[in-house]
């Protein structure tokens, strides 16, 4: 026992000693394991200059380890400048910009991104030195993050400090060791203020308290930080770093604005199979396919290699071309594949009408792959799907603008490069109004200009070359009206909800109503079918991506009460064609890394398949004359919902409803209307709701003289010659 002195501390020799051997007793447990086998805190509490420590294969010790002579770690607090301390140009590290039109996805970082922007690292996790207010706290500071449009306490557009010095700092706890290897920077998003970094340090940690800065030969590393709001600029770091912190110090900033700044860190997450937390929530896949960012040749190369897979089940075809020629591929997956079959509806799915919204378009992708592999390996769900469905599947319908955020890379194209088509169109928001006609019709109900309430016809305005349409949008319309489609999702990206129609309000003084179709109800069901099965979206528990939390609705959105659109596909499909469709927002992310797509695939994939099973939800049927022959352009009408479809050219019909008793009609010009009631039950599978009509008798008549050559003489003509004959006889 160790004897101590009359103030319970031990004699200073002793206690020198002491240190001495436990430090000894750490040093021996850290050199007898492996570093993956060592205790996640010992590693902590051993290793305080493990970042020099741990080099990787191939890579040199940190150049930067303390020599003899030269002074220790460097505290942050302890070389801090002078508050107006600006450094020179000559101080500040130049940006490595990649070659002119070469993407940043061939010669990729080691590392990728941590997740700021797709939210796997949680607020709890961002600390900032200080904030302006609670909308601009650290919480706020990931990559490509939106403000709300009020710019309100809760939603603003970055982190933003509450002092303009350079003794803030925003700082990441990545939660365990950490391969650092870059930083990812942007400015404040604000549609009224301009702010911006213009250089910054990069220190490292493994405590929070002992801070230690990137260094070169010459000092401390001042990296190059952003020269306006928007663009991302990515600074890699002279040699990887290995701690668990990071924190961004920033030196300049814009002379007009102040310290606000959006980021993401590029980082390699080190084993730990001590820490259980980490590995129960590490997302795997056991699905056989191609988890990669396809440019056009690859997209086109991988479409032949399904069909190879699957000649019996795929066609590939296009539907146009885009602004710059590139043909706007599509695969069809059917038991038939290129014919209609009678009674078989048909289903699309489209993506990336913004070309900068990539995930939806490799989902597409890797849905053909994954239903040729699970129909070869006999699923019965997807053999079911298949032989009763014939699906479409159309990823990139904008391959121009695809093409330009490729050649950025995933996460320096920032929010919309690669948005619009060639000729800078929004493809998704760019069909024909037709919201507006039918509304005005209904308003004037004396209005000699009687507009349906369904398939209304194109504008001739619209349809004239002068028109600003892009040719995508053309190529759409023609696609939507040649095959009789019942249902279809357009994917999109950078929220987590899925919106139904109305885009649209309906008065002209509201940014934002809820603007309901006759078939609300349908619409809701169809939306919370994808939003339920997927594995986040209705997850209480999630973090809204940007200044929306969609929860209250359960992941699902009115398009309409979430920001008014003129011409949307939703809409326009809707209005003009038998075609129920909604948009599918699949990520917070609209240009994740590659690594990140097998979990997104896990989030969607069931999801993406039970939307495309709501195709059998409702009544179906063919409408037939007496000898059996299908009435095209037949008009299906229910009882209560003031919207009609109508049958296809060989007389078949499929009209979505929920589960109920329905009153159905069918009309046809020439036939006679008939009345039946149908019931939708809860099991999968459209109900069966055929009719046979008869021709009217003035039909008959005008059929009867046409076949012999003869045309019908009309009532009242008949009436005038009687009379004027009578008027002869009585003179």
């Amino acid at each position: 026992m160790i004897a101590r002195s009359k103030k319970g501390s031990c004699p200073s020799q002793l206690c020198l000693a002491l240190c001495a051997f436990e430090l000894a007793l750490l040093g021996d447990v850290s050199r007898a394991a492996p570093m993956d086998d060592q205790d996640y805190y010992l590693q902590e509490i051993s290793n305080r200059d493990h970042y020099y420590s741990f080099p990787y294969p191939g890579e040199e010790l940190f150049p930067f380890t303390e020599q003899p002579g030269e002074e220790g770690p460097i505290r942050a607090a302890e070389t801090e400048e002078h508050p107006g301390f600006k450094p020179s140009r000559k101080e500040l590290k130049p940006k490595k910009s990649n070659k002119k039109g070469k993407s940043i996805l061939e010669t990729p970082p080691d590392c990728p991104p941590l997740g700021l922007e797709t939210l796997k690292i949680t607020d709890f996790q961002l600390h900032a030195s200080t904030a302006k207010r609670y909308g601009l706290g650290a919480h706020r500071g990931r990559l490509n993050i939106q403000a709300g449009v009020n710019e309100n306490d809760f939603y603003d557009g970055a982190w933003c400090a509450g002092r303009n010095d350079p003794y803030q700092w925003i700082e990441v706890d990545a939660r365990r060791l950490t391969k650092f290897t870059g930083v990812i920077t942007q400015g404040r998003n604000s549609l009224w203020s301009s702010n911006w970094v213009t250089s910054y340090r990069v220190l490292v940690s493994n405590d929070s308290h002992a801070w230690t800065a990137v260094r070169n030969e010459s000092g401390d590393v001042i990296f190059e930080g952003n020269s306006e709001k928007e663009i991302p600029v990515l600074n890699m770091l002279p040699v990887p770093l290995v701690a668990r912190y990071i924190r961004i110090n920033p030196r300049s900033w814009f002379e007009e604005g102040s310290i606000c700044m959006r980021l993401e860190i590029l980082g390699c997450p080190l084993p730990d199979p001590n820490n259980y937390y980490h590995r129960r929530n590490e997302m795997t896949t056991t699905d056989n396919l191609d988890f990669k960012h396809h440019n056009y040749k690859e997209m086109r190369q991988l479409m032949k290699t399904v069909n190879k897979m699957c000649p019996n089940i795929t066609r590939i075809y296009n539907i146009g071309k885009s602004n710059q020629g590139l043909k706007l591929y599509a695969v069809e997956i059917s038991d038939n594949p290129g014919e209609h079959e009678v009674g078989e509806p048909e289903f699309r799915y489209i993506a990336g009408a913004h070309g900068n919204e990539v995930l939806g378009r490799e989902l597409i992708l890797l849905l053909m792959q994954f239903m040729c592999q699970e129909y070869l390996a006999g699923n019965p769900r997807i053999v079911h799907l298949i032989e009763d469905t014939r699906i479409h599947l159309l990823p990139s319908v904008n391959p121009d603008g695809y093409d330009k955020a490729y050649k950025a890379g995933s996460e320096l194209g920032g929010w919309s490069l690669g948005r619009w088509t060639q000729d800078g169109i929004d493809i998704n928001n760019n069909f024909p109004d037709l919201n507006s006609l039918l509304w005005e019709s209904e308003d004037q109900k004396k209005s000699k200009k009687k507009v349906p309430n369904h398939h209304i016809p194109i504008p001739d305005w619209y349809l004239s070359e002068n028109a600003t349409v892009a040719v995508e949008t053309r190529a759409i319309i023609a696609w939507m009206e040649k095959i009789p489609f019942v249902l279809g999702g357009n994917l999109q990206g950078g929220e987590l909800v899925v919106a139904y129609p109305y885009d649209m309000v309906r008065s002209m003084w509201k940014t934002q109503d809820y603007t309901p179709t006759p078939d609300d109800h349908v619409f809701r069901w169809l939306a919370y079918s994808y939003a339920s099965t997927h594995r986040l979206m209705t997850d209480a528990r999630r973090r809204a991506c940007h200044t929306e939390d969609f929860q209250k609705e359960d992941g699902t959105v009115n398009g309409a009460s979430w920001h008014t659109v003129a011409g949307s596909i939703n809409d326009f499909s809707y209005l003009h064609t038998n075609c129920f469709e909604l948009s599918i927002y699949v990520g917070c992310d609209k240009y994740p890394h590659e690594s990140e797509l097998p979990e997104e695939w896990e989030n969607n994939r069931e999801s993406l398949i039970v939307f495309m099973e709501q195709v059998h939800r409702g009544i179906k049927g063919i409408v037939k004359d007496v000898h059996g022959k299908g009435i095209p352009n037949a008009v299906i009408s229910v009882e209560g919902v003031n919207h009609d479809i109508r049958t296809g050219a060989d007389g078949d019909y499929w009209r979505l409803l929920n589960p109920g008793e329905y009153m159905v009609s069918v009309k046809a010009e020439g036939y006679t209307a008939a009345t039946k009631t149908c019931e939708v039950g809860y099991d999968m599978g459209a109900t069966q709701c055929d009719f046979t009509i008869s021709k009217t008798n003035l039909a008959r008549i005008k059929e009867i003289m046409k076949k012999f050559g003869k045309q019908p003489i009309s009532l009242s003509v008949r009436r005038l010659r009687q009379r004027a004959r009578q008027w002869r006889q009585q003179r």
